[in-house]
C-alpha cells in the first residue's frame, strides 16, 4: 500500500503548495482521494498514469477539495479515455460536473458514473473482493465524509514443500488455500497450518479531511495502519478551529491516540503558519508516531 501526497494545504494554493489531493495505490488499484486545483499537474510530476485511475473519492464540495476534478475529467476526454470513471462524493457533485460539461459542449467519450452520498452513517461504497471502501462521516460546515480503505483477507499461501512431502494431489489445493485440513489415504489428517502459510495481514488507511474534533469516528479508525487527519490550526488558534469546524494538531493527535493507529499523518495546514514543524511538535506531545504531509511525499504503509 503506497500513499502519494499531491497536495495538503488548506484553501488557497501557493507557488509550491497545493490544496488537497492524494493517490492511494492498493492491491492493483490507483485511487484518487480529493482533487483540488493543480491535481493533474501533480499527477504528471509523480508519473502516475491517468489511465490507471478508475475511482475518485471526493470528501466534500469545498473548492480546495474538488475544483481540480472538472479539468481532470476534461483531460481524460482529450486523451481519448474509454474506461469507466467512478466518482464518489456528496449529492450535488453530479450536477456541478455535468453542468460544466454541458455548457462547454464537452461531454465525455467514456462512461462517467457518479455515486452520490447523503447518509450520515458509515456505509460501504466499494468492494471488489480485494479492497473495500467505507465512508467516515465527519463534522464540517457542509456534508463531508472521510474514507476508510481496507485490504480484504487473502487466501492462505500454499506450502509447496509440505504438499510435495505428503504427495497431496493438486485437486486439494483450493481447499488448502481456504484453510481446510487434508486426510491422507492412510487416514492421517494433516492440519492446514502444516500445509499453508498465513497470508499477509490486511492493511487499512483512513483519510479524514475537513472536520471539527469529532471523537464519534474513533470506532471506525481503530487500529488502522495509517490515519490522515486534518490539522488546519494549532492549539493557540483553537477558537478559529471551532468556528470554522476544523481541527488542531493536538485534537488530531487525541483521535489517533484513542484509535490506537500506527501512524498519524497531519495535513490541510492553514497557510497562515510559516513553519509546519510546529504542527508535528504539538501533536507529538500527545501521540508519538506523527508524520507531516508534504506535497510530493510518498509513504509506504
Amino acid at each position: 500500500m503506497k500513499l502519494s501526497i499531491l497536495g495538503c494545504y488548506a484553501a488557497t494554493p501557493r507557488a509550491l503548495q497545493n490544496p488537497s489531493a492524494q493517490v492511494l495505490e492498493i492491491r492493483s488499484h490507483v485511487f484518487l482521494i480529493d482533487c483540488g486545483e493543480g491535481t493533474q499537474l501533480q499527477l504528471r510530476k509523480k508519473g502516475i498514469r491517468f489511465s490507471r485511475i478508475q475511482h475518485i473519492f471526493i470528501s466534500h464540495l469545498h473548492g480546495d477539495h474538488f475544483f481540480g476534478l472538472p479539468g481532470l475529467i476534461s483531460t481524460f476526454r482529450l486523451l481519448g479515455r474509454e474506461k469507466e470513471l467512478h466518482v464518489y462524493g456528496p449529492k450535488g457533485i453530479k450536477e456541478v460536473i455535468t453542468m460544466l460539461l454541458k455548457l462547454g459542449n464537452s461531454w465525455t467519450n467514456f462512461p462517467l458514473i457518479f455515486h452520490e452520498l447523503t447518509t450520515l452513517d458509515s456505509m460501504e461504497v466499494f468492494n471488489d473482493g480485494s479492497v473495500a471502501v467505507r465512508t467516515i462521516p465527519l463534522d464540517h460546515r457542509v456534508y463531508t465524509n472521510g474514507f476508510l480503505f481496507s485490504e480484504l483477507s487473502e487466501e492462505r499461501k500454499l506450502n509447496a514443500s509440505a504438499v510435495a512431502k505428503y504427495q497431496i494431489d493438486k485437486a486439494y489445493f483450493k481447499k488448502i488455500k481456504k484453510g481446510m485440513a487434508v486426510e491422507l489415504e492412510n487416514g492421517d489428517l494433516i492440519p492446514n497450518t502444516e500445509l499453508s502459510f498465513d497470508p499477509p495481514k490486511p492493511k487499512q488507511y483512513a483519510y479524514c479531511s475537513d472536520t471539527a474534533y469529532y471523537p464519534q469516528i474513533i470506532p471506525l479508525l481503530k487500529n488502522v495502519n495509517a490515519l490522515y487527519h486534518e490539522s488546519t490550526f494549532l492549539e493557540v488558534d483553537r477558537e478559529l478551529a471551532t468556528k470554522t469546524k476544523h481541527s488542531t494538531a493536538k485534537q488530531a493527535a487525541s483521535i489517533a491516540l484513542e484509535a490506537n493507529v500506527d501512524l498519524l499523518i497531519l495535513g490541510h495546514f492553514s497557510t497562515r503558519y510559516k513553519d509546519c514543524d510546529a504542527f508535528k511538535k504539538e501533536a507529538s506531545e500527545h501521540f508519538k508516531a506523527v508524520c507531516l504531509a508534504k506535497d510530493g511525499l510518498v509513504i509506504d504503509i
